[in-house]
């Protein structure tokens, strides 16, 4: 029986097809076909390998439902005359010869624990938490020796950067390349121009010219972290045992729980460290502290920590008080009193680039929430990844405010002054 798959690649990406290797990262301005490309080249996989255990990771399984799904179904609609089945609730596809593609999200890493993979795409990777990889996809692949695709725009100098400048220095089993709207000619020299007089230019440069230098659109501190990595305040930051060390906790309930660790030492605040991790309890935290070694001084924590949990009848407050935790409770301000507060903090800041590499980037790419709907930011942060450590950075920065209940009270004016 001829089976005829309705996918014509452009001459560019029959060209990545043919080259690709083990390790993959691609770099593609916007409206490129990325997603129609990487999702065909899985289904070529699963076509050519019996077997074959295959998965497409979006940011959010939100994101990779609406956005990948339908075209999973479509390339594979005239493989289904040979047999198999499709799982529309797990987003799944199971051809003939027992090969599967299924759709995961990056939100739910979870998910993918415990699985192996002979190839993965990973759509969008500078959205996801680089732990993803590290993590989760890595180990997956390793049994089966399968292969990974990291593909998508640039969002400053983070993980996708980080993994693409990997690959173009390994060489040999690692594939690198970057793809510029201006040279690959996919999106009409007119429109470009149209784009490039109607948006900002950081914003251009880095959708269509795929510029990891530019800033990431709405992030709250991008630039900032810019600017101290222009300063060369990103860099080796010691331990200083004379000094005390605070820690400012961001504290998860199923979900990660972030420390910073902080030396104050004049004007100058030194990030030496930071933790981050999920489904532990209490004590695992206190048990890093130990084993870490630093002298501490005051421990910073949200003001939710004192809510008492149903199933102990205990704060975690007092709980952390029993395993030796004294933990300074931090006011509860808005968060947009929260956000100015480190924004008049981090030109103070000096971080350890090694230590504290996870904590910056959530830092870099801590951003507000975009109304696609209105094609406008939402005044209120996206929570994902990178909530967990902005967040305890923020009340770090927060817990000396002005006084520490003034935000919550109402402001006297004198309106003598006013015209």
């Amino acid at each position: 029986m001829d089976i005829t798959i309705p996918y014509e690649p452009r001459p560019l990406q029959e060209t990545i097809h043919n080259e690709l290797r083990r390790f993959n990262v691609l770099v593609c301005h916007r409206r490129f076909g990325k997603t129609v490309l990487a999702v065909n080249h899985l289904v070529m996989t699963a076509c050519e390998k019996q077997d074959a255990r295959l998965a497409y990771i979006a940011p959010t399984y939100r994101q990779g439902k609406a956005v990948a799904y339908d075209y999973l179904k479509e390339y594979t609609d005239p493989l289904m005359k040979l047999g198999g089945k499709r799982h529309e609730t797990e987003l799944k596809v199971d051809l003939w010869n027992g090969s599967r593609i299924q759709i995961f999200g990056a939100d739910n890493p979870d998910a993918l624990r415990g699985l192996g993979f002979d190839g993965v795409v990973l759509d969008e990777y500078a959205l996801m938490s680089p732990r993803v990889w590290t993590e989760v996809v890595r180990p997956a692949i390793a049994d089966k020796i399968g292969y990974v695709i990291f593909i998508g725009t640039p969002m400053g100098h983070n993980q996708f950067w980080d993994v693409y400048d990997l690959a173009k220095r390994r060489g040999e089993d690692w594939y690198a390349k970057l793809y510029r709207a201006s040279e690959t000619k996919v999106i009409p020299s007119e429109e470009l121009e149209e784009a490039r007089l109607t948006m900002p230019q950081d914003q251009y440069e880095q959708e269509f010219e795929c510029s990891f230098q530019a800033a990431v659109s709405g992030a709250y501190y991008g630039k900032q972290i810019q600017q101290a990595e222009r300063d060369n305040r990103i860099c080796s930051v010691d331990y200083d045992p004379n000094i005390d060390v605070e820690t400012w906790w961001d504290l998860g309930i199923g979900d990660s729980t972030s420390i910073w660790f902080a030396q104050r030492t004049g004007n100058e605040i030194h990030l030496i460290d930071y933790y981050e991790t999920s489904g532990e309890s209490l004590a695992h935290y206190v048990n890093v502290l130990s084993d870490k070694g630093y002298n501490y001084g005051r421990h910073v924590a949200p003001h939710d920590i004192t809510t008492r949990e149903l199933g102990t009848g205990k704060s975690r407050l007092e709980v952390g008080y029993e395993l030796g935790i004294d933990f300074e409770v931090c006011p509860k301000l808005g968060v947009d009193h929260g956000i100015e507060a480190v924004r008049n903090t981090l030109d103070r800041c000096w971080f350890d680039k090694n230590k504290c590499k996870h904590g910056i980037d959530c830092l870099r790419q801590y951003r507000k929430q975009f109304d696609d709907k209105m094609q406008t930011f939402k005044n209120k942060p996206l929570h994902d990844w990178t909530s967990h450590g902005a967040d305890a950075f923020r009340y770090g920065c927060s817990v000396d405010g002005p006084t520490r209940t003034d935000w919550t009270q109402p402001m006297f004016v004198d309106t003598r002054y006013i015209v």
